[in-house]
């Protein structure tokens, strides 16, 4: 089943759901990275990263929150859908994100090192990609930043 990293209100901005989600994971030890779905209006799913926690590499926020909507709807579509993120999606979560039909994604933070959507591979770019959401980024950047950069910081 399916967890839900925090209470949703639906009244809520997506993105401070997903700052939300990302504190959460910072507070569990985790990369403060967070993601929501909506659908007209409506939260689907909201999320952090749980990689160490769940002992899993594939436990990003954005596949969590994913699986989460996908479940919900009980469809591996999501179609209608939009995603909220705090930082450029991986290439790994790209490719959910295209695969599940996602119809924009919005994040935060530009990832230059690990990042795959305006980053590193520009996968939605690809030719072989099935379905290319429209993309937004650089929503609260700074914020993103700087939970970022003090999360590590306070690992070193």
């Amino acid at each position: 089943m399916p967890r839900n990293d925090g209470p949703v209100s639906e009244t809520d901005d997506p993105l401070s759901r997903a700052f939300d989600a990302a504190r959460q994971a910072a507070a569990r030890g985790e990369v403060p990275v967070g993601a929501v779905i909506m659908r007209e209006g409506q939260v689907l799913a909201v999320a952090g990263n749980r990689t160490l926690e769940d002992k899993d590499p594939t436990a990003h926020a954005e596949l969590l929150a994913i699986r989460q909507a996908c479940q919900k709807l009980g469809s591996e579509r999501l179609i209608g859908c939009d995603l909220y993120v705090t930082l450029e999606p991986c290439a790994m979560c790209a490719g959910a994100i295209s695969f599940a039909r996602l119809r924009r994604v919005y994040y935060a933070a530009p990832d230059p090192k690990g990042g795959a959507v305006d980053h590193g591979p520009h996968f939605f770019a690809q030719p072989t990609c099935h379905h290319a959401p429209e993309v937004y980024g650089g929503l609260r950047e700074s914020e993103a930043a700087d939970l970022l950069r003090s999360f590590f910081e306070a690992r070193r």
